[in-house]
């Protein structure tokens, strides 16, 4: 039987079940083939690595940007970007623009004033990449895993974020220097 799901084959950390099946043919515990769609099932249900919940996917790349339209039609021109969803939250100060480019997801974010996350944050770094958002199915279980492993959390509870998101952040020293979200659908 032929096989070629190369995610599971990442790490023997990462999901050692997987790992042995495409090292050896052979189930963890047993010395039966396992079939293929019994691998499919066991990938989709892994996403732990040690213990601990792992993300997903990346959701999105949050860029701060000085002109919400004007880097609209940008990424529109340049790459066919298209929008997915605008929102306006005054109490955070941000007009964000979520669009996808292809399967991806960009988010724009406008800062609504001066003093304001955003606001600062262009002021002292000019436009660019603003933060990676990761996707996990339990948003509360990653927060606890998080912080378990020693991250400083921003945000210690998940806050409804825009699009209908619940999310948290987690402060860039703990990150190699880039402010991390996590996210889940809620």
């Amino acid at each position: 039987m032929a096989i070629s799901v190369h995610a599971a084959a990442a790490r023997p950390s990462q999901n050692p079940a997987a790992y042995r099946y495409f090292a050896t043919g052979m189930s963890v515990g047993t010395n039966r083939r396992r079939p293929e769609r019994e691998l499919a099932l066991a990938l989709r249900l892994s996403h732990t690595i040690d213990g601990m919940a792992a993300a997903r996917s990346i959701h999105h790349v949050g860029v701060a940007v000085d002109d919400l339209d004007g880097a609209i039609d940008t990424y529109a021109r340049l790459f066919g970007a298209t929008l997915e969803h605008r929102e306006r939250v005054e109490e955070q100060g941000v007009e964000a623009a979520s669009i996808r480019v292809g399967e991806s997801r960009v988010e724009l974010l406008g800062a609504l004033g001066e003093d304001t996350p955003v606001g600062r944050f262009l002021a002292k770094r000019g436009p660019g990449m603003h933060h990676v958002a990761y996707e996990v199915d339990d948003i509360r279980a990653a927060l606890a895993d998080l912080a378990g492993a020693g991250a400083e959390l921003i945000d210690e509870t998940p806050r409804r974020g825009m699009f209908g998101l619940e999310v948290a952040f987690v402060h860039p020293e703990s990150v190699g220097g880039v402010l991390s979200e996590v996210v889940s659908v809620g």
